[in-house]
C-alpha cells in the first residue's frame, strides 16, 4: 500500500491509502521523489471537470522501482522524469504540427491509481507502455537533482509556445503574469535575443524574475500595464504579449498592449467561457490573437539540453519553488498553490522530504 492525494470532488483532496500500482508488459513503475502543482490540476480540482475519485499530478520526477516485460530500454534504478501524454506522431494533427489535438495525446498514460489522471501526487505511479514508447520518459543526467527535472514538462509547453511567437532581437515582448509559468516564458523570450517586459502585481516575483536577468518590470498594482508598453516602445505598443494569466479579463488589456500587427498568446485560458475583444483589432489593426497548449516532442531534446544544461549554466529552475510538501501536507500545499501570495511561487509535493534536491 502507499499514500496518495486523492481527488474525491471539487475542493475535496484527502490524503489516504491506495494499492501500489504494478507494471504490466511494457510498462514501468516509478517511485515519485517529486511533483509540482500545476494549473492545469488546480482547475480541475477547483471546477469540477473531472469526475472522482482521481489522482492528480504531472510535473514529476522519480526513479524506476520496477521495469515490466519486453522493456529494454530502461532498467531499475534509472533517474528519470515522465510526461503523462504523448502524441503518436502519425496522425493528422501530428503531421500539421498541433501534437496536442492528437487523439493518442489526448489519453493520459500515467496513472497512480483510478482514472489515469497523471497521479504524481502519489508515491508511486504506473507508466502505460504507449508513454514508454514514444519517449515520454525521459533519463535524469546524475548531478541533475530531480527537482529541476520536474521542470521538463513545463518548460516544453512554455518553449512551444515561445516558438510560435518567431520572436526577433528587435522585438518587445510583454509577459502578462509573473508565477513560475509566467516567468518562464520570460526567460525564455529573453533569449532569443528580444527586450522583455515583465507585469505582476507582487514586486516578490519581480524579485525573482531579476534572478534571470528580467529587469524591465511592470508592477501592476500601481502602473497601467498598457501605458507603460506604449511608453516603452515609442509608442507603438509590445510586438509580442504572453498573458500567463488564467484571467479572461485580462485578454482585452493584452490585446491593447500590442502594436498593430502584434501578437497576443494566450497561454493559461484552459476553461471554456466567453471574452471581450475589440473585432477591429483583429482586422484594422491586424492584430494576432492565438494561443498554444501543452507540449511538442519535436522540441523534447531542446528542453531537456535547456533543463539538464541549465542547472549548470544560469537557467536553474530549482529558484522558483518556494515551497516544498511532504506528501502528508498535500492539501495544506493545494490550498497555498490555489491562493498565490506575495511569497509563493512553484510548489512541491515530495514523498521523501529533501530527497528531490539530490
Amino acid at each position: 500500500m502507499m499514500r496518495a492525494v486523492v481527488y474525491r470532488g471539487v475542493n475535496d483532496m484527502r490524503v489516504e491509502t491506495v494499492p501500489v500500482p504494478r507494471a504490466g508488459a511494457g510498462e514501468l513503475l516509478i517511485k515519485i521523489t517529486t511533483c509540482g502543482i500545476c494549473g492545469t490540476d488546480l482547475k480541475k480540482i477547483h471546477t469540477g471537470s473531472h469526475s472522482a475519485p482521481r489522482i492528480f499530478g504531472h510535473e514529476m520526477a522519480g526513479t524506476i522501482v520496477e521495469v515490466g516485460e519486453g522493456v529494454m530500454d530502461y532498467a531499475v534504478g534509472d533517474r528519470v522524469m515522465t510526461f503523462h501524454h504523448v502524441p503518436c506522431g502519425e496522425c493528422y494533427y501530428c503531421r500539421k504540427q498541433t501534437p496536442a489535438q492528437c487523439p493518442l495525446y489526448k489519453k493520459t498514460g500515467v496513472t497512480a491509481g483510478f482514472e489515469p489522471s497523471g497521479g504524481g501526487f502519489a508515491e508511486y505511479v504506473r507508466v502505460m507502455d504507449f508513454v514508454v514508447q514514444n519517449r515520454g520518459v525521459v533519463r535524469i543526467p546524475d548531478d541533475v537533482p530531480f527537482e529541476q527535472a520536474a521542470f521538463v514538462e513545463p518548460v516544453n509547453t512554455v518553449l512551444k509556445g515561445v516558438k510560435m511567437l518567431n520572436l526577433a532581437a528587435d522585438d518587445t515582448v510583454l509577459v502578462i503574469g509573473q508565477g513560475p509559468i509566467g516567468l518562464m516564458h520570460a526567460a525564455l523570450a529573453r533569449r532569443t535575443g528580444a527586450r522583455v517586459l515583465t507585469s505582476d502585481l507582487f514586486a516578490e516575483r519581480h524579485a525573482i524574475a531579476a534572478r534571470f536577468g528580467l529587469r524591465d518590470a511592470i508592477h501592476a498594482a500601481s502602473e497601467n500595464v498598457v501605458e507603460r508598453a506604449y511608453r516603452e516602445t515609442e509608442g507603438r505598443g509590445a510586438d509580442a504579449v504572453i498573458l500567463a494569466v488564467a484571467s479572461s479579463a485580462l485578454i482585452r488589456t493584452a490585446m491593447d498592449a500590442a502594436r498593430p500587427g502584434g501578437k497576443v498568446m494566450l497561454f493559461a485560458q484552459t476553461q471554456h467561457g466567453e471574452a471581450t475583444i475589440d473585432p477591429a483589432a483583429v482586422c484594422v489593426d491586424e492584430k494576432t490573437l492565438l494561443g498554444s497548449y501543452s507540449s511538442s516532442f519535436s522540441i523534447l531534446d531542446e528542453v531537456t539540453g535547456l533543463v539538464f544544461g541549465g542547472f549548470r549554466n544560469g537557467f536553474d529552475l530549482t529558484q522558483l519553488i518556494s515551497h516544498r510538501f511532504p506528501l502528508e501536507q498535500a492539501v495544506e500545499a493545494i490550498e497555498i498553490a490555489s491562493h498565490p501570495r506575495p511569497g509563493s511561487m512553484k510548489i512541491m509535493i515530495e514523498p521523501e522530504p529533501g530527497a528531490g534536491v539530490k
